[in-house]
């Protein structure tokens, strides 16, 4: 997201409550004028099961900080780059199986962004309150499943990403989605199309709106050591401004667009709540019946099905450019209905 103008500015009655579910306990968020689309850090998959919910909780602190840029135009006015800075992000979404191709996400955001226009260089590395900042709608059409023996597959990714501040850019992202699998192993990689899009914020010089194209990505390997943990090498970046496209503003003209790229360990750990093995008759030949563990609705290694699949994922993501935090932390929480 774009980080806001410095303000005063109250939070909601709710983002306590969000803050609290989200670090009790999660593309997309993006720009407006001309930022890099950087948005949360997860991989989208492929896997839709009719009528199954997921609970997603996406969240990321960020350290090491990349200093601001910043030159005086003249006595008293400032020009600040424009990367996109922020020290935290938490993720509060909820996703729907509809059909074994057709899977949907709604979801919304909150940041604690970097202010975008400081009254002076010393608060030029400044951060806003941590604050609602978007709501977004994603989509992901299902071409073709990983086969269980493994394989490959493919899909298509669809996101609509509106901010609540006014005068910011909307974006939409959309791109492919690939998947493969051999044995234990297995591969991800998400690469993203992001446009920017709207009416832009009114400045004293007219309308100011950056409608560039951006590209993001998102790739993991990961090692499945057994059905409760895995381990993964994960990958995010940003290619900003593609091709020219857009119109830079101040900060850009002056210093630049800006990539970034992180990369890093992730482990995940799944485990299950509630549910058990149920009992069922088996007629033997003599017409007696006994009861039995019913084990074909169970997993690998004998994993009830039963319940509600948790899923925690935690890991460190580093910065591998100077316009990226040095270390990311990754938190997620998923729980699967």
């Amino acid at each position: 997201m774009a980080a806001r103008s410095f303000r005063t500015w109250t939070p909601t009655a709710i983002a306590p409550l969000a803050f609290g579910l989200v670090v009790g306990g999660l593309p997309g968020a993006f720009v407006a004028q001309s930022e890099p689309a950087i948005g949360q850090f997860e991989l989208k998959g492929l896997e839709a099961e009719p009528g199954e919910v997921e609970f997603q909780s996406q969240n990321a602190w960020s350290f090491g900080q990349p200093r601001r840029q910043y030159s005086q135009e003249e006595p008293g006015a400032y020009v600040y780059d424009d990367n996109s800075v922020t020290r935290q992000r938490h993720a509060l979404e909820i996703e729907m199986s509809l059909t074994h191709f057709l899977r949907m996400r709604v979801g919304i955001e909150y940041e604690k962004e970097r202010f975008d226009e400081p009254p002076s260089p010393g608060l030029a590395n400044a951060f806003d309150d941590l604050q609602l900042t978007e709501v977004a709608l994603e989509g992901v059409v299902i071409l073709r499943k990983i086969p269980e023996a493994g394989g490959f597959g493919f899909g298509v990714l669809t996101e609509f990403e509106h901010p609540i501040a006014t005068g910011e850019l909307n974006s939409v992202l959309f791109g492919p989605i690939l998947g493969a699998k051999a044995g234990k192993w297995s591969a991800l990689l998400n690469v993203m199309f992001v446009k920017h899009f709207g009416s832009g914020e009114v400045t004293d010089e007219g309308l100011e709106r950056d409608q560039k194209w951006d590209i993001a990505y998102a790739a993991q390997i990961k090692y499945d050591f057994n059905t409760s943990w895995a381990l993964a090498l994960e990958a995010y970046g940003t290619f900003d401004r593609i091709g020219n496209s857009g119109t830079p503003g101040e900060g850009a003209l002056a210093f630049g667009d800006h990539d970034q790229h992180r990369a890093g360990p992730v482990a995940y750990y799944e485990w299950r709540v509630g549910g058990g093995r149920q009992a069922r008759a088996i007629s033997h030949s003599s017409g007696s019946s006994v009861a039995s563990l019913d084990m074909q609705d169970e997993g690998q290694d004998g994993e009830d099905d039963e319940g509600v699949l948790m899923r925690l994922g935690t890991g460190v993501l580093f910065g591998l450019n100077n316009n990226t935090p040095d270390t990311t932390l990754k938190v997620s929480l998923e729980a699967e209905f």
